[in-house]
């Protein structure tokens, strides 16, 4: 028979695999009798696990949500996962501290061989220079539109960097998402005196008190949640995540050269120097714009809308050109410095 302390984490474990279990399934995997399961459950109930017990014509249990956090059980992969999600965690402008500590706390308590894979499976999580202004929100401020969130209570809060609290009348909204977008964190929500979707910066957020009715949530554009977000900040109705100006171009490069910078765009190879661009963009002159500086031949697929942006940007450059003058032959420019 099994020690005691061994029994009980293979009887934790098998409480997480499954929402019910009855005393003589657990008995018959553990190799014990119904009565040393009951005890074990006692004792499981004295280090701080909510097991519920149900009645039934064998009777169970259950692995219930309690009020404080017990211990917790995790299998070898279980673990090392979690420790390289809370390394690229630790980067966070949110959660970075906490994270950090965290991965200290899990990894302090590890034994050697997987401490041993945690050191050669390091993550260093590099952030993005188009993330560099990303500023830290406030946990509290997190759980109190996620509180808002779950219960369906209308929200009222000031926005703002700068706008002092109270100055203003706040913004009324029924809130229905919280998304991380490019560094920042934003609130989903309909806006009550708008009467339209709208997209908040959390960071910008200050939850006023005490909010409002319970309201019955409506259906977000497109029906979900990514899309939306994607295609609003591309520029469109927030039904669909496509741009609004799509197009297609060849260009003299190879396509493992564009791959890298073409972010969502799609890249076809068509031989060793040649390659397929489809891509989008918020208008088509920043579509060409962004085509332009991969510096190679362009040929354009379509549609005509593209190839007159580029004939615009190519007469803009022309005449940019034709006007550019030297500092030094300017006497309204200062060379000095």
């Amino acid at each position: 028979m099994q020690k005691t302390s061994s029994r009980l984490l293979a009887l934790l474990s098998l409480l997480q695999t499954r929402r019910d279990w009855s005393g003589e399934d657990l008995a018959q995997r553990l190799a014990v009798t119904p009565r040393t399961v009951r005890r074990d459950m006692d004792r499981l109930r004295g280090l701080g696990y909510p097991i519920l017990t149900f009645k039934g014509p064998a009777g169970g249990y259950r692995l219930d949500a309690g009020s404080h956090l017990p211990p917790l059980l995790f299998d070898d992969d279980q673990a090392v996962a979690l420790a390289v999600a809370l390394q690229t965690a630790a980067t966070d402008t949110t959660i970075g501290e906490d994270a950090a500590r965290a991965l200290a706390t899990i990894r302090q308590v590890m034994p050697p061989r997987l401490r041993h894979r945690i050191d050669t499976l390091r993550v260093t999580a590099v952030q993005s220079p188009e993330n560099a202004d990303a500023t830290p929100v406030g946990s509290q401020v997190l759980v109190d539109l996620g509180n808002a969130i779950r219960a369906h209570v209308e929200l009222r809060f000031d926005y703002g960097r700068n706008e002092p609290v109270g100055d203003e009348q706040p913004r009324r909204t029924q809130p229905h998402h919280l998304v991380t977008w490019r560094g920042h964190w934003y609130l989903v929500a309909w806006d009550l005196d708008r009467a339209d979707w709208r997209t908040f910066r959390v960071d910008r957020i200050t939850p006023r008190t005490p909010t409002g009715p319970r309201f019955t949530p409506r259906e977000l554009p497109g029906g979900d949640v990514s899309a939306f977000i994607i295609s609003r900040f591309r520029g469109s109705d927030g039904t669909t995540a496509d741009w609004p100006c799509q197009g297609e171009v060849i260009l003299n490069l190879p396509a493992t050269a564009v791959a890298p910078f073409a972010q969502d765009a799609v890249v076809e190879e068509l031989g060793p120097d040649r390659c397929r661009l489809t891509l989008g963009s918020w208008s088509w002159t920043g579509l060409a714009a962004t085509i332009g500086r991969f510096d190679t031949d362009i040929t354009v697929i379509g549609p005509p809308e593209l190839s007159t942006a580029f004939a615009r940007l190519a007469a803009r450059y022309a005449h940019a050109a034709a006007r550019t003058t030297h500092p030094s032959d300017d006497p309204g420019i200062d060379t000095s410095r």
